[in-house]
């Protein structure tokens, strides 16, 4: 594959907010514009492109292998949209089972709201005896919660954008 068409599928970087053109995809909004929008590429492949000339093609075999990857994970999870299990263990359970599977092969679901990088989570809410699928990611360093649907919503994936470190000194002497 042309390194060109190979930076074109990967989509927008996760930290990209409503600034990008809705038409491009797998950015916020291009869902409804786009329903085909591919998820982007984990962040190890930025580093690809200041790899060693010996790895070129080792380096484009592994995106092409990582791209198959998350395209079935994405096709798998589609056919859960719009479907809830039988109590409130059961949808934690499924949503526990689908954010390992995800974090195994670095992706998050993106926020259907914002387009942030999240982790599904069933959250217990009154008048849902079996819980509301919520999309769980922090904004400006505070955590929160997208979503509330009694059913597993569209789920598009994005990479998993690297963890931030603590400010040190943060920690309080009692």
């Amino acid at each position: 594959m042309p390194k060109s068409s190979q930076d074109a599928s990967a989509g927008p970087s996760p930290h990209t907010t409503g600034a990008s053109s809705a038409t491009e995809p797998g950015a916020p909004g291009a869902a409804e514009n786009e329903p085909t929008s591919r998820p982007s590429a984990p962040r190890e492949s930025a580093a690809c492109e200041t790899t060693h000339p010996a790895f070129a093609e080792l380096d484009q075999e592994l995106n092409r292998l990582q791209r198959a990857i998350r395209l079935a994970i994405q096709d798998q999870l589609a056919k859960l949209t719009g479907q809830s299990m039988g109590s409130l263990k059961e949808n934690r359970d499924l949503a526990d089972a689908i954010h390992r599977l995800l974090d195994s092969h670095g992706l998050r679901v993106r926020c259907v709201e914002c387009g942030h990088p999240a982790i599904l989570r069933v959250s217990p809410r009154g008048g849902t005896a079996k819980g509301a699928f919520v999309f769980d990611h922090s904004i400006d360093g505070r955590r929160t919660f997208h979503g509330g649907r009694g059913t597993v919503p569209e789920i598009r994936l994005v990479a998993k954008p690297p963890r931030k470190k603590r400010a040190s000194g943060t920690t309080s002497v009692a």
